[in-house]
C-alpha cells in the first residue's frame, strides 16, 4: 500500500516567504496601488517619540484590521489566528515565518483608545483621493441609499421610553414660506416654530445597545439595527457614508449625507435615489443647488375604492381644486406642516352622486391638501420622465444596491460585533475603505496588465460622457 513519510514533517527548509505568495494574490495588488507610509501621518500626534518602550507599528495594525474587512473575519481573535497560518497575509504585514504576530487585545486597545474616528476618516478619505487621482471616480452622477445593519443586541432585552421629537433641519425656513403663504392670502402668520422640541414621542429601546433602534420592513422580523447611508458613484466607488440608528428614516438622514458629499464632490450634477426620498424639501434643495434629482414613481396612499388621487386636478390660476363631479374646491388654510387645504362646500356634496367613494366626513366636506413646495415634486416627475432621468435610474441597481449587497455577502457587514454609534460608525468606515481600496488595486493592476480591462473602462467613460451629454441637451423642467 502506498503511504506517504510522515517523517518529512520534520525536515528543515530554507524558504524565502517572496517566493511563497503568488504574483496575482490581492493583497500584493493592494500593496503596489497604495503607499502605506503615508498612514504615519495621519497618527503621528497620537504617539510619543522619545517617552515609554516601543510601540508596534501603526501600519501593521491598520493592514490588520483591513485583512479582517477584505476577507469577512468576523473577530480580531480570528483574524490573528488566521494570519498565524496564512502566507501571504504574514508577506502583507513583513512578518517572517517564525516571528510573532501581535496580541489581538492590543490592536483592539489601540483602535478603541488611540485612533479616532477622524483618524479612520483620514484613511477613508486618503484611499478615495488616490482613486480619484487615478482617474476612476465618476462624481458627476451619484447614488444615494441606505442599508440596515443587525445590532449586537437581544430583541427580547428592550423597553419603552419617551424622548423629545427630532426637529427637522429645514424647520425655520419652512415656517418662513408658510408665513408668506399665508400673508398672501390674506391669513395671520403663525408664531414661533413647531414646537417639535417640546413634542415627545415613545420609542421602544434596547437595554443592551441603547443607541441602536428598532427596524422593521414589510414582513421582515423586527430586530435592532443601525443604518448604513450612503453614497456612491457609477464605478460602485463609496464617496461618503453617515451611520445612524436603524429607526431614523433615510428622509431624515439625507440633509447630513447631502453635505457631506457635495461639499467633498462639488461637481455633482445628478443624484439618484429611491422613492424613501421623494420629500418635498429633498426636491426642492437638489433642484435648489442647479442639480438633478432622479427618483422613481411613488404609489399615494390613497384608500382602496375612493377616488384617485390624480382626479382631483389642482388649477393654479384659480387656486383651487376640481374634483371628479367638475365642483371646485376653494383655498381655506395653510396649516403647520406646510399643506395648503383645499375644501369642498358642504352643500355641494350633500347630493354628489359619488360622495360615498369622495369622502366620509360628516359634515359632508371634502378635504385636498397641497404642500407649498410641491412644485418641486412635479419638477422631478419631469425628470423621471427625461432621457437623463431614466438613464440614471436604470443604473441604480448596479451601484448602489451591488453595494449593499457585496458589503453583506462578502465583507461581513450584514452583523455589527460592536455597540454603540461611535463604534459601529468607525467599523462600517473601515469597511468601505478596505472596498474601495480593493476596487482601486484590481483597477490598477488590470490596466497595466490587461489591455481589454482598458478598452472595458473606457467604453463606460464614454457611456458617462453620454450621460452627461444628456444632462445638458435635456430641457430643463423650471424653463419648461
Amino acid at each position: 500500500m502506498l503511504m506517504k513519510e510522515k517523517s518529512e514533517r520534520n525536515t528543515l527548509e530554507m524558504v524565502s516567504v517572496e517566493t511563497l505568495v503568488p504574483q496575482d494574490h490581492l493583497l500584493r495588488k493592494i500593496d503596489s496601488a497604495v503607499d502605506f507610509t503615508h498612514i504615519y501621518d495621519f497618527v503621528e500626534e497620537l504617539y510619543c517619540a522619545d517617552n515609554g518602550r516601543p510601540s508596534v507599528d501603526p501600519v501593521v495594525l491598520f493592514k490588520m484590521v483591513l485583512i479582517q474587512h477584505l476577507y469577512g473575519i468576523p473577530s480580531l481573535r480570528r483574524t490573528v489566528e488566521e494570519i498565524n497560518m496564512n502566507i501571504a497575509y504574514r508577506w502583507f504585514l513583513g512578518y517572517l515565518l517564525n516571528e510573532a504576530i501581535p496580541h489581538f487585545a492590543t490592536i483592539s486597545y489601540n483602535f478603541r483608545h488611540r485612533f479616532t474616528e477622524d483618524t479612520i476618516e483620514q484613511v477613508f478619505t486618503w484611499i478615495l483621493f488616490e482613486a480619484h487621482k487615478s482617474g476612476y471616480l465618476s462624481p458627476e452622477v451619484v447614488f444615494m441609499d441606505g442599508t440596515h445593519i443587525k445590532a449586537n443586541a437581544n430583541i427580547h432585552k428592550k423597553m419603552k421610553k419617551a424622548i423629545p421629537a427630532a426637529a427637522r433641519t429645514y424647520e425655520k425656513q419652512l415656517l418662513e414660506e408658510i408665513n408668506e403663504d399665508r400673508e398672501a392670502h390674506g391669513k395671520k402668520s403663525f408664531d414661533g416654530g413647531f414646537g417639535n422640541g417640546e413634542k415627545k414621542k415613545e420609542v421602544t429601546v434596547s437595554t443592551t445597545d441603547p443607541e441602536s433602534g428598532i427596524f422593521h420592513k414589510g414582513e421582515h422580523k423586527r430586530c435592532f439595527a443601525y443604518e448604513a447611508h450612503t453614497v456612491c458613484d457609477r464605478h460602485n466607488f463609496i464617496l461618503d457614508t453617515v451611520v445612524t440608528s436603524g429607526n431614523v428614516h433615510d428622509s431624515v438622514a439625507f440633509d447630513t449625507l447631502y453635505e457631506k458629499v457635495t461639499e467633498r464632490f462639488p461637481e455633482i450634477k445628478i443624484v439618484t435615489m429611491d422613492a424613501g426620498y421623494k420629500t418635498p424639501w429633498i426636491c426642492k434643495r437638489v433642484i435648489d443647488d442647479g442639480r438633478l434629482p432622479s427618483l422613481p414613481y411613488k404609489r399615494p396612499m390613497t384608500k382602496a375604492g375612493f377616488h384617485e388621487w390624480y382626479k382631483y386636478v389642482y388649477d393654479e390660476y384659480l387656486d383651487i381644486v376640481i374634483c371628479p363631479e367638475y365642483k371646485s374646491l376653494p383655498y381655506s388654510t395653510t396649516n403647520r406642516e406646510g399643506y395648503r387645504e383645499y375644501k369642498s362646500l358642504s352643500y355641494q356634496c350633500e347630493n354628489c352622486p359619488t360622495r360615498n367613494i369622495c369622502t366620509e366626513s360628516r359634515s359632508c366636506q371634502k378635504v385636498v391638501t397641497r404642500h407649498i413646495w410641491a412644485d418641486y415634486i412635479e419638477q422631478a416627475e419631469d425628470i423621471r420622465h427625461s432621457p437623463v432621468g431614466k438613464e440614471s435610474y436604470k443604473l441604480r441597481s448596479q451601484t448602489i444596491e451591488r453595494v449593499f449587497a457585496d458589503a453583506k455577502e462578502k465583507y461581513g457587514m450584514r452583523y455589527t460585533p460592536y455597540r454603540g454609534l461611535k463604534g459601529v460608525r468607525m467599523w462600517v468606515r473601515f469597511k468601505f475603505a478596505a472596498m474601495n481600496l480593493k476596487k482601486l488595486a484590481m483597477w490598477k493592476w488590470k490596466n497595466s496588465h490587461n489591455p481589454l480591462f482598458r478598452y472595458k473602462n473606457s467604453m463606460i467613460q464614454k457611456k458617462n460622457l453620454y450621460l452627461l451629454c444628456l444632462l445638458y441637451t435635456s430641457p430643463s423642467p423650471r424653463d419648461a
